[in-house]
């Protein structure tokens, strides 16, 4: 419609229960166009949940929200089915795409999506919470692609807030493209890489035997946190050789 000059609302919900006898089940699975989550196949007790983009996006002003709910007992692997492009829109502003999930004592969360890509010309701002209780696990990774092939990256700003039982265990925020703070692509930051990502891990044992920090390659490290946790961090020239390095940390930790 002419003159119109927000953009698209969408949220999804998940919600992931232990089964009475054995397995997961997901009393909650509902979403809105572009967001449409659907059980895939999975094994053992684990339920596998696909978000499945309905149509492009997000683009300029654009909402999405998508939210996890995991209870005690339960094992939830949530991925999605494609890359997500952010795209410029009619609409001029930047877009927005919140990530809230949360994880009860004894359950555990397997948060990996494929990568996000900053098309040029496009503004997205993430920010994900993660609310995990004590003794709850979590593998969580983002992978975030500056450009597409021969292209230059859009406006891109990433946020990453974890609480373990009530109390900060990370927080961190990156900025990336046209009109972020000076010195992103610098040796300090990306030092001209155009793929970064990282992977969280978080396991009651880490607790009693926390990781040594070390380096994982050319340009990836291992650094164990303050609490029962270890991130790494990597960045790469494109996003295959970005995955590559993080399937290798995926495959190492378990």
């Amino acid at each position: 419609m002419v003159g119109v000059t927000t953009g698209v609302r969408a949220s999804a919900r998940i919600v992931a229960r232990a089964g009475g006898g054995g397995g997961t089940c997901l009393p909650v699975l509902a979403g809105e166009a572009p967001l449409a989550p659907r059980r895939t196949r999975a094994s053992g007790d684990e339920a596998r949940v696909l978000l499945v983009g309905a149509m492009s996006g997000p683009l300029g002003r654009d909402h999405f929200t998508v939210e996890a709910e995991v209870g005690s007992g339960a094992l939830l692997h949530l991925g999605s089915a494609a890359a997500t492009l952010a795209l410029p829109g009619q609409s001029t502003g930047e877009a927005r795409y919140d990530v809230r999930l949360r994880v009860a004592a004894g359950g555990e969360l397997r948060w990996l999506p494929e990568q996000l890509i900053s098309a040029r010309g496009s503004e997205l701002c993430v920010f994900a919470r993660v609310d995990l209780a004590s003794g709850a696990r979590l593998v969580f990774r983002e992978e975030q692609v500056l450009g597409r092939a021969g292209e230059e990256p859009g406006r891109l700003t990433s946020r990453l807030t974890v609480r373990l039982d009530g109390r900060p265990l990370l927080d961190q925020e990156v900025a990336c493209g046209p009109g972020a703070p000076g010195g992103w692509d610098g040796p300090a930051v990306l030092a001209g890489h155009r793929a970064l990502g990282q992977l969280l891990f978080v396991r009651p044992e880490f607790g009693s035997a926390p990781m040594a920090p070390r380096v994982l390659g050319e340009c990836a490290t291992l650094t164990p946190l303050a609490g029962p946790a270890v991130l790494v961090t990597a960045v790469a020239p494109d996003a295959r050789r970005l995955r590559r390095v993080l399937d290798e940390a995926l495959r190492d930790l378990g």
